[in-house]
């Protein structure tokens, strides 16, 4: 199963050059993160009344093709790798523009912050359930933590 989102770019998406900005293409692929997460059960109410939220520690981008102003793209998200209390995950997103042409990659490597103590944690179980009904990559890799190698 792909979890994949088309989007209509917007005027404020683009640079002087008439392609998409760079941070934009960060951005669609925070928006089907969220998105994912939704669909879940998991808003941006419930993140709070758990008292939990995503934090990133890295993001990388690599840049294939231009889009250029006008063009609808499509976003697809998949897991790359996770740890087995969901504490750490690897996303990686696949923006496409309207040719189906890979024009971008994102990866982003990440954990969950408990938003009282302001420390990493452990999400609750549920997150198990929902993190398995994400598309794996093709190099998909157990994260093993520290405690565990």
């Amino acid at each position: 199963m792909n979890f994949k989102i088309t989007f209509n770019t917007k005027w404020s998406d683009f640079d002087p050059n008439r392609h998409m900005r760079h941070t934009a293409y960060n951005d669609y692929a925070a928006e089907v993160r969220v998105r994912f997460f939704q669909k879940h059960g998991l808003s941006i109410t419930e993140f709070a009344k758990l008292n939990i939220g995503p934090i990133l520690f890295k993001e990388e981008t690599s840049f294939l093709k231009e889009i250029h102003i006008g063009e609808n793209i499509t976003v697809k998200m998949e897991l790359e790798g996770v740890s087995k209390g969901i504490e750490r995950w690897r996303f990686k997103h696949q923006i496409f523009n309207e040719k189906s042409e890979l024009s971008a990659e994102i990866k982003v490597y990440g954990a969950w912050i408990d938003l009282v103590k302001r420390k990493l944690t452990a999400p609750p179980k549920k997150f198990k359930t929902i993190f398995e009904d994400l598309p794996k990559s093709s190099n998909f890799k157990e994260i093993l933590l520290k405690s565990e190698k």
